[in-house]
């Protein structure tokens, strides 16, 4: 089998699919852990020392951008997506009506904060259209 055959999975290009998730991952480190940590704790009304006990879940933190990326990569092979402006505007869409009515419901059944729903909805979008980017335009 020629090494170009080997990261296609049932015609999907897993190096597409993990640069996806990478480019997911690096989008939260951005807005989370350089850029927003300040305010996202203020939003969410932690501290630091309260969330220590629980920074043992941050090892399953990368399963949602692969998940999201596998997810991304099967809907566009289903879809024939072929090309970037296609993979951004479908990403946008299951965004929209699927991503961004889930990440509400904690917002509308919690006490959550409006600019905590606004940051992650920033983070989930951005994430989302960066991987429809890169898998809709992996050649």
């Amino acid at each position: 089998m020629p090494p170009s055959e080997i990261v296609y999975v049932a015609g999907d290009n897993w190096l597409a699919v993990l640069a996806a998730a990478a480019a997911i991952y690096f989008i939260g480190f951005l807005i989370y852990g350089l850029i927003f940590s300040s305010l996202w704790l203020k939003l969410t009304g932690y501290t630091k020392e309260q969330l220590q006990p629980h920074s043992w879940k941050m090892f399953l933190s990368p399963i949602m951008p692969i998940l999201t990326a596998i997810g991304l990569a099967i809907l566009f092979k289903l879809a024939r997506v072929d090309n970037i402006a296609v993979g951004v505007v479908i990403a946008f869409q299951i965004w929209f009506f699927l991503v961004m009515p889930a990440r509400m419901y904690n917002f509308v059944y919690s006490p959550e904060k409006i600019g905590h729903m606004v940051l992650d909805s920033i983070h989930l979008l951005l994430g989302m259209l960066v991987a429809g980017a890169v898998i809709a335009g992996w050649r």
